[in-house]
């Protein structure tokens, strides 16, 4: 920036001044420095300015799975955002596993970031480390709650499952629940929701065969667990409600392999419907029946929660304890599966 600032004839400052605002310089200054630029190809190292600053425009992500289309819309909507607000957003992923999730929280300590959203593992998750970070920077919670502490965004699992629940004994037989792997909080509160709402409707919840675990693998699990129930007599309905829609994959592709009919109507064998509407969901076959997850209102109300959090300069005014707690409601997504 020295070298740049020499080659132009002018100060440091007023270079700077240029590169974090070109309007706030007069048009000759701006023209001049824009002429250099051209020439030299110069760029400043916008990471190494963050650092140096006291408080940076740095922004952290943490998330589980970098192939889940759901985690990769979110953080594609959040660096976008971020991005739109002055801010570098840098997306790390747990990939599943605690000893990642705990790499990703080291490098965003040392990157001296201003805050971080994070979509926590759940079980597996690091207690400690997440409630240290909390102490040093804003942080906000999405998808899935870790512990009551800190602001969270996530989906009104209640009012999701309730309300595809209701669409499914409605239109046809009540729906056997096939659950997820229980890797966070969701898994225990779509299980909850599910039976709570055929209790209330008067039905015996019904639920697949599922092996406990907490792999992150959903299709895996749930194609080799209705391969299962499939090879045992069948599933106890002829409507499958999977917890979300990656189980539901799964399912799908084992029903397809036994040679059995997914649809809505005479003919078919089963109904499948999922939760959550992954940008995939609209293309499996049949297309998938499903109720939504709004991750682009998700993103955009993590990074509110985050950036009334930093506050504008100094101390950052996040208060401590327990944050709030916003939940979104989905809507049905109708499609030639259920």
């Amino acid at each position: 920036m020295e070298e740049f600032a020499r080659a132009a004839g002018l100060s440091r400052p007023t270079v700077s001044k240029f590169f974090h605002d070109p309007a706030s310089v007069r048009s000759k200054t701006r023209s001049r420095i824009e002429a250099v630029l051209s020439e030299s190809g110069f760029r400043p190292n916008i990471f190494a300015v963050n650092l140096n600053r006291r408080r940076s425009k740095i922004l952290g992500l943490i998330i589980p799975d970098p192939l889940d289309p759901f985690y990769m819309a979110l953080a594609q909507r959040i660096e976008r955002s971020a991005t739109d607000a002055g801010y570098l957003a840098f997306v790390f992923s747990s990939n599943g596993t605690p000893e990642l999730e705990e790499r990703a929280i080291e490098t965003i300590t040392m990157l001296n970031v201003a805050g971080a959203i994070i979509a926590p593992l759940g079980k597996k998750s690091h207690l400690a480390k997440l409630s240290s970070l909390g102490r040093n920077i804003p942080l906000v919670f999405v998808d899935a709650p870790l512990d009551g502490s800190g602001p969270f965004v996530g989906t009104n699992n209640h009012q999701t499952i309730s309300l595809i629940t209701d669409y499914l004994i409605r239109s046809g037989d009540p729906p056997t629940y096939f659950d997820m792997p229980a890797v966070n909080q969701n898994a225990t509160d779509r299980k909850l929701a599910y039976t709570q709402t055929m209790t209330r409707l008067g039905l015996k919840p019904v639920f697949a065969n599922l092996a406990v675990t907490d792999s992150w693998e959903f299709e895996k699990v749930s194609y080799q667990a209705a391969n299962a129930i499939l090879g045992s007599g069948g599933f106890p309905t002829r409507t499958i409600l999977c917890a979300n829609d990656r189980v539901a994959y799964g399912v799908l592709a084992a029903l397809h392999q036994a040679g059995l009919k997914v649809g809505l109507g005479p003919g078919f064998d089963y109904r499948v419907a999922g939760h959550d509407n992954q940008p995939l969901s609209a293309f499996t076959c049949p297309p998938l029946t499903t109720v939504s997850q709004d991750y682009s209102r998700m993103g955009e109300v993590a990074l509110d929660l985050l950036f009334a959090r930093i506050g504008d300069g100094g101390k950052p005014p996040f208060p401590p304890g327990k944050g709030e707690r916003i939940l979104l409601n989905g809507e049905l997504v109708f499609r030639a599966s259920a």
